[in-house]
């Protein structure tokens, strides 16, 4: 008896979940305007009466328009600058005081105020070539070569440079070992 009420029980609870569910006239939903059926309103017209304003173009929808050429100049296409970066006051006095740092010894010091240098005037082939030169000095020997190219690769077409950087790099390779190298950078020296 018991089961059977339970089933029955059971039974109910389900129609009764079912016809809550359901849609029908009882349903809890009702469409604005009280169930009557509406229309989505019309997009409202402009009167031909009014004088015509200039027509709001959306950037897919803009006329085509002649590209204009800009004319390059071919005659100078480097794309380093052709003398490297002049030193400004403030970076010439780091390096002024980075020389007098190495003179007494003190290389962190000096390659410490290279970097500051640096910092201030990144495309100057002079203070790469200051900041091998204290590397050199600290016996790292490795970062001063890489500081030497980095050097030779903004000094344009200045000669001195370039002759100063090479004889450098030259210098660095020799005692690294690399006699080749230093033999190809000497030539390339001598070559300016």
């Amino acid at each position: 008896m018991k089961v059977s009420v339970l089933t029955r029980a059971g039974a109910l609870g389900a129609v009764l979940a079912l016809a809550g569910c359901a849609s029908g006239p009882g349903s809890i939903y009702v469409p604005i305007g009280g169930g009557e059926q509406t229309r989505a309103p019309e997009p409202p017209r402009t009167s031909t009466s009014e004088p015509e304003e200039e027509p709001v173009w959306r950037k897919s929808e803009q006329p085509e328009e002649e590209p204009t050429v800009v004319e390059e100049r071919r005659d100078t296409a480097p794309s380093y600058q052709d003398s490297g970066e002049s030193l400004s006051p403030a970076a010439k006095s780091l390096v002024n005081e980075a020389d007098n740092l190495l003179a007494q010894g003190n290389t962190p010091g000096a390659i410490s105020r290279l970097e500051r240098a640096q910092r201030i005037a990144p495309r100057s082939a002079e203070v790469y070539f200051k900041l091998s030169e204290a590397y050199v000095a600290a016996g790292n020997l490795g970062s001063a070569e890489q500081f030497t190219l980095k050097g030779l690769s903004l000094a344009g077409d200045n000669t001195r440079l370039q002759r100063a950087g090479w004889l450098l790099l030259a210098d660095i390779r020799r005692a690294r070992g690399n006699v080749a190298g230093a033999d190809q950078a000497e030539a390339r020296a001598a070559a300016l």
